[in-house]
Parts: C-alpha cells; sequence; structure tokens
C-alpha cells in the first residue's frame, strides 16, 4: 500500500538551525540509524558525514542556500520538527558570461524512519523550482557515491542522468573528521546532471538573483510543493 507524504513546510535555513541539521544529515547516511532507510553509507563509510561548522558554512554561502522541511507535530502544530534538507549552490557557466548558470544539489537527507514515503521528491521538487525559477538555473547538477546503482537508478527516474564524469572522494576531509573508508578499493563520485526545462528568468527577482537567496519567504514555501504533494517514492 502507498503510504500518502506528509506536509510539509519548506524554508531557507540559518546558522541557528545548524544544530539541528548536522544529525539529520548524520542519522541518514552514518551509523545504526541510517540502516532504517535505504540512503545508508553505513557499509562503507564511518564517523561524521558533516560536522557543525561544515552545515553552518553551507548555509553562509553566499552563492549557495540550505531548504530545511519541516512536518509539525500532532500535539503542538506550532513546533518544527526537521524531517528532510538539502543545499544548493549556483556554479557559474565557463562558456559564456550571459548563459544561464547551473546550480549543484547536494547534502540531501530524509530521517531514516520518514523514507519511502514519497518525500525525497518533494525536497527535490523543491530544489529545482529554486535552482530554476529563483536563480534561472538550466541544469541540476550532482554527485553520487561510486557503487550506489539503487540511489543512481532513483535519481534517473526522477530525470537525472550519468554524464560519465567522475571526482575524486574527499578522503582527507573526512579524516580529518575522524572518518574513515571501509569499501576496499576506495570511493569516488560519479556526476550526474539533469536538464531543468528552460529557464523562468520572470520569476528571478534582482535581490535573490545578486545574493542567491529568495527576497520573500512565502514563494519558497508555494514553489513546488503543490506539484509534488501526492507522490509517493
Amino acid at each position: 500500500m502507498t503510504v500518502s507524504p506528509p506536509p510539509l513546510r519548506f524554508r531557507v535555513a540559518t546558522p541557528d538551525d545548524a544544530p539541528i541539521i548536522q544529525p539529520l544529515v548524520q542519522s541518514a547516511y552514518r551509523g545504526d540509524e541510517s540502516r532504517q532507510g535505504w540512503t545508508t553509507e553505513a557499509d562503507i563509510l564511518v564517523g561524521n558525514r558533516i560536522d557543525v561548522a561544515g552545515v553552518v558554512e553551507k548555509i553562509t554561502n553566499p552563492n549557495g542556500v540550505v531548504l530545511l522541511a519541516t512536518t509539525a507535530s500532532q500535539d503542538d502544530l506550532e513546533k518544527e520538527i526537521p524531517i528532510a534538507c538539502c543545499e544548493l549552490t549556483r556554479i557559474a557557466s565557463s562558456k559564456a558570461r550571459d548563459s544561464p548558470p547551473k546550480a549543484y544539489f547536494g547534502m540531501f537527507a530524509v530521517s531514516p524512519r520518514s523514507q519511502g514515503r514519497g518525500i525525497g521528491r518533494q525536497v527535490l521538487a523543491q530544489a529545482e523550482s529554486h535552482a530554476r525559477d529563483v536563480w534561472g538555473a538550466s541544469h541540476l547538477e550532482m554527485t553520487v557515491v561510486c557503487g550506489r546503482d539503487e540511489l543512481v537508478a532513483w535519481y534517473e527516474r526522477r530525470g537525472f542522468r550519468r554524464t560519465g564524469e567522475t571526482r575524486p572522494f574527499p578522503v582527507e576531509e573526512i579524516e580529518a573528521m575522524g572518518g574513515k573508508i571501509i569499501k576496499e578499493g576506495g570511493l569516488w563520485f560519479e556526476v550526474l546532471s539533469k536538464d531543468l526545462g528552460g529557464v523562468a528568468g520572470n520569476r528571478v527577482t534582482k535581490g535573490a538573483a545578486a545574493l542567491g537567496r529568495e527576497e520573500n519567504a512565502t514563494p519558497l514555501n508555494q514553489l513546488g510543493v503543490d506539484a509534488a504533494a501526492g507522490l509517493a517514492r
């Protein structure tokens, strides 16, 4: 039986959100808790996926945003419960100064206990809307750890394609946080890309284009949610 996804509230994260985002990301990828979901990396990596300082760095990046998805408690409708997040970073085109920018999609995490309910689709739709409609990005780019064929297949069903490009895995960064690769043969990234279907330039505000953030939180709360509601993984 298909489980309907819960209604989500989306907003741009602030540095104050870093202490709740870090354990959310950690729970989706590392440690025993991550094994409750299907995005776990516990069999190939140990240690922190990111620390609080790293989350703050992403949140305060002038060319990026971290989107936070929350749901309300049944007992307290005013209390936010963080359930998913992702980062977006603008990538300037190197071919022509006036060509549409690309955007990078990363730090995508859904609470393990909430996976398989269509939440990932809602978050991805929100990220695509922000990249296309706020920044005017023409393509969304991301990386996936090698060997994660099931994960790549999920993104391919969402319209992403393998580019054939690979990138080195940040071994030194992982080790600096006390982490370790436990998969034999090492790790690397595969690069995936999705055409966002044109640039909605009339929806890009001057301030948002300059700062990489929307001028008003209301459009962000509306973009993509209605289109994604009701979709299951």
